[in-house]
């Protein structure tokens, strides 16, 4: 038996209802689930080194950089995790990668 739906659960939701062990059921729910609060890293976009070479976008395994009009935007710090993937295929030095306090 499934629990409640992952969009429907708040902080308030009665732990009855929470999932096992909190497990995830459903593939493609990443969005429903602000998970960057994990980090003790965080990767910095300094835009004035940036050259959009976009070997960043595609590295990242939680889709936190979005892109538009062909164009990375900055990082969607609700999800990511800080694993400094898209801080070591950076080839201009254009990402910083900082402790999550500063």
């Amino acid at each position: 038996m499934r629990n409640k739906d992952a969009k429907t659960m708040t902080t308030s939701t009665p732990w009855k209802e929470i999932t096992p062990g909190g497990a995830i059921y459903d593939a493609g729910n990443a969005e429903d689930f602000l998970t960057g609060d994990w980090r003790a890293m965080k990767p910095v976009w300094i835009i004035e080194k940036c050259t959009q070479c976009m070997l960043c976008p595609p590295t990242c395994p939680d889709n936190a950089i979005p892109v538009e009009d062909s164009k990375r935007l900055d990082y969607d710090y609700d999800h990511c995790k800080g694993c400094g993937v898209c801080f070591k295929v950076c080839p201009f030095d254009a990402i910083d990668f900082v402790k999550e306090d500063e």
